[in-house]
């Protein structure tokens, strides 16, 4: 019978935790609505009900399955021993994964993205640049999930490395951005790719967001091979960044030549880069992502 009892009560328990990170979750997701509304200077409402801006939305979704995806890294580590504890920590890392989301949007746009007016252009309804900034928020929440889950307590140390791990990862997606801006301009007589994302290519957009996710995840496989220590952050930090490259190149020449056997007889260059084939870029992105995926599950 105490057994029993010792399981009912554990249940609650668990319930308790299970209904807290819950309810904190969901008012986070709709925080992000309006944390991105006031980024952008628009009226949210008015800009997807009134105005039926597709970009906005494409890049508002972005924004709530990234923080969705921070979320997860937040819930799925060790529960607190309170449940005071436990919103404070839900809460502390919620709001950090926000903040990083956004400051990660900043750097893609001045860094990565420099030579076109994001918020511009998205006001503007331009869907593919809504695409490109929705891709760019997913690979950074990636990231930052899988720090989330390398890491352990609730102190400054933590903090550190977080957002150290989110610095790594700009640093890989602005790499990635410039090796894909001189392959389209290799391909395309020195047009450049930036451009083609301000004329509306969406083919293009969805090609570039499964490189940049694909990425991400190339880089989240580290944490599978280094143990995280504060004491030894830096190391492992470095640790982490020249992993992330070794498997990112191992991802785009796995890639490479999946997309040759999956898409055999298409010319990609054509179909995508000319043509503007969404059906095409649609299934590069597919192959870009299940390569890292399952490379990542061979890590595990």
């Amino acid at each position: 019978m105490e057994k029993l009892l010792d399981v009912i009560l554990l249940d609650q328990q668990l319930l308790a935790f299970l209904a807290l990170d819950i309810v904190i979750a969901i008012i986070l997701l709709g925080t992000m609505r309006f944390v991105s509304g006031i980024s952008a200077k628009v009226n949210t409402t008015e800009e997807l009900s009134k105005n039926d801006n597709f970009a906005f939305g494409i890049s508002l979704a972005g924004s709530i399955l990234a923080l969705g995806i921070v979320l997860t890294g937040a819930i799925e580590g060790e529960a607190a021993h309170s449940l005071t504890m436990e919103a404070i920590g839900m809460l502390s890392y919620g709001l950090f994964g926000l903040l990083l989301i956004k400051i990660g949007r900043i750097i893609h746009d001045r860094f990565a993205l420099n030579k076109l007016d994001k918020t511009a252009l998205i006001n503007d309804k331009n869907i593919t640049v809504g695409i490109v900034d929705a891709a760019g928020a997913i690979a950074t929440a990636i990231v930052v999930r899988a720090v989330l889950l390398w890491v352990d307590g609730l102190d400054a140390a933590t903090f550190i490395a977080i957002a150290s791990g989110f610095l790594v990862s700009q640093l890989m997606l602005v790499m990635v951005t410039r090796i894909r801006e001189r392959a389209y301009a290799k391909n395309n007589q020195n047009d450049c790719l930036q451009e083609a994302f301000t004329n509306g290519q969406q083919a293009l957009a969805i090609r570039y967001a499964g490189q940049l996710i694909s990425t991400a995840l190339a880089v989240t496989a580290a944490s599978y091979f280094f143990v995280y220590n504060p004491e030894t952050l830096v190391v492992n930090l470095l640790g982490w960044l020249l992993f992330g490259l070794i498997m990112t190149v191992l991802v785009a020449i796995l890639t490479n030549i999946a997309k040759r056997i999956v898409l055999w007889g298409v010319n990609l260059v054509e179909e995508v880069d000319q043509q503007h084939n969404i059906g095409v870029a649609s299934i590069e992105m597919a192959t870009s992502i299940s390569i890292a995926l399952i490379l990542m599950a061979l890590m595990a």
